[in-house]
């Protein structure tokens, strides 16, 4: 295989999973992002906590998590992985009526946990936008990305 071609194609361009199984055990960590941004009503609503649904806040973070524990059913090629934590946070930005939520995930294991994370953002912003909805069409989902990960045969990558 060239540097250049896709491991989750074989020879003849069709979809091949992987084989992890010479790999080595190695600890593995990943921090994924995204934004929401809200109308003004709908953040304020979010920030104290008056959302008829519940404490948006505290179910988008169960959503993310169990998300991510389910991303190997959610996308054809991804490996089981053994997560050892995945833990969200949010930050309110008042000034753009938005929240930054990140995501990160780690592992004992032989291949990465970059889309563990990446499903546990994408999943905590569609839930802040599924509890929202009502009361906002407007909502937006933005820049959803790696910001860095750690571990395996491809080393270490940090966005910044």
């Amino acid at each position: 295989m060239k540097d250049n071609d896709f491991s989750h194609l074989d020879e003849k361009g069709s979809a091949n999973m992987v084989d992890i199984s010479s790999k080595n055990i190695t600890k593995r960590e990943a921090l994924a992002s995204c934004k929401v941004f809200l109308s003004k009503a709908a953040f304020n609503k979010v920030r104290e906590n008056d959302m008829s649904k519940g404490n948006v806040i505290n179910i988008a973070k169960i959503a993310g998590i169990m998300a991510s524990k389910k991303t190997h059913d959610l996308i054809p090629l991804c490996h089981q992985v053994p997560l050892n934590k995945v833990d969200l946070n949010f930050q309110f930005d008042n000034s753009s009526y938005s929240i930054y939520i990140t995501s990160k995930a780690t592992t004992d294991w032989k291949t990465g946990v970059e889309m563990e994370a990446l499903t546990a953002v994408s999943l905590a912003a569609l839930t802040i936008y599924d509890m929202c909805k009502s009361i906002d069409k407007t909502i937006k989902i933005t820049d959803i990305q790696l910001e860095k990960k750690s571990g395996g045969k491809s080393g270490n990558y940090n966005r910044k």
